[in-house]
């Protein structure tokens, strides 16, 4: 069996940092309907189960039962975290997460070709289509997928940031991969370097 097909005319993946801040919320037990009534004044209506949805300054996206990331442009350390929580009231609970997951954007022509070297689920874009959000492993690292039109974004926790991206920039090598390590990008506004 031969390797992958390089890829011509540049990098097949395309790895970046991703700016965001980054929050759970999760509905006290049998309080989810009011959570989502909640989210849904506030601008933010929330996805079902498996998948991500676009919302006015941000991206919501759920992979577990009646909890949810909430996903915005970087602001205020906390500033998102309390505005949710005075929301919520005794409904359900927000914690910051933007400092316990890292976040990674992937693009390129064979990002889904390279993924399926580690990962535990159907990526093929007929099973994983943009918009589907999934919780899985990648290289033995936990890891929370989210396919952003042709793009991914992938959450890791911050303590295996370094790992994942190690294995990412060696796997997708033969695909020809671009991925500087000051290279951001701004989920809400495009990319730029810092």
């Amino acid at each position: 069996m031969s390797g992958p097909e390089p890829v011509r005319g540049g990098a097949g993946v395309r790895l970046r940092h991703a700016s965001t801040d980054i929050v759970d919320v999760a509905a006290f037990r049998g309080l989810a309907a009011q959570v989502r009534a909640l989210a849904a004044e506030r601008g933010w209506p929330l996805p079902e189960m498996g998948q991500v949805r676009t919302v006015p300054g941000g991206l919501a996206l759920c992979v577990r039962p009646e909890r949810w990331l909430l996903l915005a442009p970087r602001g205020a350390v906390g500033a998102m975290q309390r505005s949710w929580q005075d929301a919520l009231g005794r409904h359900g609970v927000s914690l910051d997460c933007s400092a316990a997951l890292h976040p990674l954007h992937v693009s390129g022509k064979a990002w889904r070709s390279m993924l399926a070297r580690g990962s535990r689920i159907d990526l093929d874009p007929r099973v994983f289509a943009p918009g589907c959000a999934a919780a899985t492993l990648i290289a033995q690292v936990s890891v929370i997928l989210t396919a952003l039109g042709e793009n991914l974004l992938i959450l890791t926790p911050a303590t295996t940031a370094r790992h994942l991206r190690e294995w990412l920039v060696s796997t997708a090598a033969p695909f020809g991969v671009d991925a500087p390590e000051d290279a951001t990008v701004d989920l809400f506004r495009g990319a730029r370097s810092t």
